[in-house]
C-alpha cells in the first residue's frame, strides 16, 4: 500500500481575527493552524487552489504532509480538521496535527471494499452489499499510518456480514473501537448483504394487500351470517303469527 507524498508551501501569519482572515481569503489565501507534538502552535497560510487541489485526493485525509513554512522550517504534519464555507465552494480554515516519530497517533482512515459484485450473495442470490461504516478511527506510529483499509466481500453470502474484529489491518495498526477492555470494545458490523430494500418494500406490500382481502373476506361472511340468522329469526317470528 505505497503511500503518494503530499507538500505544501506555507507563509506564517501574526495577524489574527476575523477582518484579518477575510482579508485573506479575498487574496486567495487559507488560514491554517499547525499544533500538538513537542512545538508550540504556528499561524500559517496556504494558497487556495493549491490546498484545494490536494482535497481532490482521497488519501490527502489520511496522509502525512510535509508543509514547508517560508524561512526554511519543514512541519509534517496530519489534516485534523477543515472548515469550508456552508454555501461556496472555498475552503475557511485548516488545522493540522504535528507528528512526533515513535509517537502513536489516531486518524480515521477510509475503507475501500473490494470483491462486491462477484461475492455470493450479489452474483447467485440477489443481494445487495450494504456499507455500514465508511472510514474507521485507527492508532499506530506515523510510520505506520494506513492511506486505507481494504475490506474484503467478495466471500460473502445472503445476510452475511463483515465486523471490525474481522478486518485485516496492516502491521501495528490498531482499532480504537477494538482497544481496551473487551466490555469496552464495539465490534460494529462493517459492511453485510442484505435483501433488496425495493424486494422488502413488495413483499411487505403484498402481506398488506393478503390481510386487508382477508379482512374484506371475514367482513362479507361476518355480514352473510347476520342476514342469515336475520332470515330465520323473521321465519321464527312468522310461525308464531301463524299459531
Amino acid at each position: 500500500m505505497d503511500m503518494e507524498a503530499f507538500e505544501l508551501n506555507a507563509e506564517k501569519r501574526t495577524a489574527k481575527g476575523r477582518a484579518e482572515n477575510r482579508r485573506l481569503r479575498r487574496n486567495g489565501r487559507v488560514p491554517a493552524i499547525i499544533y500538538g507534538g513537542n512545538g508550540e502552535p504556528v499561524m500559517l497560510t496556504l494558497e487556495h487552489n493549491d490546498l484545494d487541489h490536494h482535497l481532490d485526493n482521497e488519501a490527502f485525509f489520511s496522509h502525512i504532509i510535509k508543509i514547508h513554512v517560508d524561512g526554511g522550517s519543514t512541519e509534517e504534519v496530519v489534516l485534523r480538521d477543515l472548515q469550508r464555507h456552508p454555501a461556496k465552494p472555498f475552503i475557511e480554515h485548516a488545522d493540522f496535527l504535528r507528528i512526533v516519530a515513535g509517537e502513536a497517533l489516531r486518524m480515521s482512515v477510509p475503507l475501500h471494499f473490494v470483491g462486491e459484485e462477484e461475492c455470493p450473495g450479489v452474483a447467485d442470490e440477489d443481494g445487495v452489499v450494504q456499507h455500514n461504516m465508511n472510514d474507521i478511527e485507527i492508532e499506530c506510529l506515523p510510520r505506520n499510518l494506513p492511506e486505507y483499509i481494504e475490506v474484503d466481500c467478495s466471500k460473502l453470502h445472503l445476510h452475511d456480514s463483515v465486523h471490525l474484529s474481522e478486518l485485516v489491518l496492516p502491521e501495528g495498526v490498531q482499532i480504537v473501537e477494538l482497544m481496551g477492555d473487551e466490555e469496552d470494545q464495539t465490534d460494529r458490523t462493517v459492511v453485510s448483504v442484505q435483501v433488496p430494500r425495493a424486494a422488502i418494500e413488495l413483499e411487505a406490500e403484498e402481506e398488506a394487500e393478503a390481510e386487508a382481502a382477508a379482512a374484506e373476506e371475514a367482513e362479507a361472511e361476518d355480514a352473510e351470517d347476520g342476514e342469515s340468522e336475520g332470515d330465520e329469526a323473521d321465519d321464527a317470528s312468522g310461525e308464531d303469527e301463524d299459531k
